[in-house]
């Protein structure tokens, strides 16, 4: 999934490597802008200015109001399944916005929804803020398109929605005008009875404008997972073991992932403000740690690096 000019991933790819600790709708496209909002409207201001007499100018609303969204579609080279070495072509749907006061942000295969979104603003926020709301996110791990043969052999998996919250703090104007830090955790559930286990998410994420088109964000992340989870997707069984000829192994719950992702968005036209096309390229690396990088899934068929890369397109109105 590719998010528009700062906002936070999960961005993407969760199942792929990050997910959003903030309804980061908060800073979306509008907050790329603020910077030059205010110069911008002084000059055309000055430049446009009425002779006396004249009725005054209407000047164009921008697109970030009570209601906006954008929606994009990219593709992203991801691991077959978690632990894999090889790679598939994945799409990455996207949508983010603000609803009726409530923010939509991507979060991975999922969503998450901030019940404290404020209103786009476009001069500096003053102070931390608080972000909370409900978290959802599909994953779909080894339920399909595994590269690798024997891992195959040990069969597929159902697919697990997982439910829960996410609450996060951003603090503004960081080190310079315009940025944002935010500081967050999110916990899920899985409600289909896949894997029925919890996963905690703690994350820290970066983003600020540079110049009036480009808009970076970096952000780190770490995934805790119970042993229900862990003996789900790790655990080689009696029955997997012969017939994939790959060792038992028992998996138990832990920190189980840690990463980092960086996204670009570049504003097509220069102006951020009037919505319109977006590109945004996405790059990322996370470590399997604990059992997930021991069992034979990883250690022995893949590799317990992983890196993800997309690119995409969005288009906000």
């Amino acid at each position: 999934m590719f998010p528009r000019p700062m906002l936070s991933p999960l961005a993407l790819i969760a199942a792929l490597a990050a997910s959003p600790a903030l309804g980061e709708e908060e800073g979306g496209p509008a907050a790329e802008a603020e910077g030059e909002v205010e110069v911008e409207v002084t000059v055309r201001a000055a430049a446009q200015a009425p002779a006396p007499g004249a009725p005054p100018i209407a000047f164009a609303r921008p697109v970030f109001d009570e209601t906006w969204a954008t929606i994009g579609l990219g593709v992203g080279m991801v691991p077959s399944y978690a632990g894999s070495d090889d790679y598939i072509a994945f799409p990455l749907p996207l949508i983010v916005g603000r609803v009726g006061g409530v923010g939509i942000s991507p979060n991975g295969p999922g969503l998450v929804l901030d019940l404290n979104s404020p209103e786009p603003s476009f001069a500096p926020r003053k102070g931390p803020r608080i972000a909370f709301g409900p978290a959802f996110r599909f994953r779909n791990d080894r339920n399909n398109r595994i590269r690798d043969d024997v891992v195959a052999r040990a069969g597929t998996l159902d697919a697990a929605l997982e439910v829960g919250g996410n609450v996060a703090v951003a603090f503004p104007n960081v080190v310079r005008p315009f940025d944002q830090l935010s500081l967050g955790v999110q916990t899920r559930w899985d409600v289909l009875g896949a894997h029925g286990g919890m996963i905690v998410e703690p994350q820290i994420s970066y983003r600020a404008p540079v110049g009036r088109s480009l808009a970076v964000q970096v952000q780190a992340s770490a995934e805790f997972v119970d042993d229900s989870f862990a003996e789900y997707y790790f655990s080689v069984s009696p029955a997997q073991a012969t017939g994939t000829g790959l060792p038992q192994f028992p998996a138990g719950g832990g920190l189980n992932r840690i990463g980092t992702v960086a996204i670009l968005t570049w504003d097509l036209d220069g102006k951020p403000l009037n919505g319109g096309w977006a590109i945004t390229g996405v790059g990322g690396m996370s470590r399997l740690l604990g059992d997930a990088a021991d069992t034979p899934y990883t250690a022995t068929r893949g590799y317990p690096n992983q890196f993800i890369a997309g690119l995409g397109l969005a288009y906000t109105f």
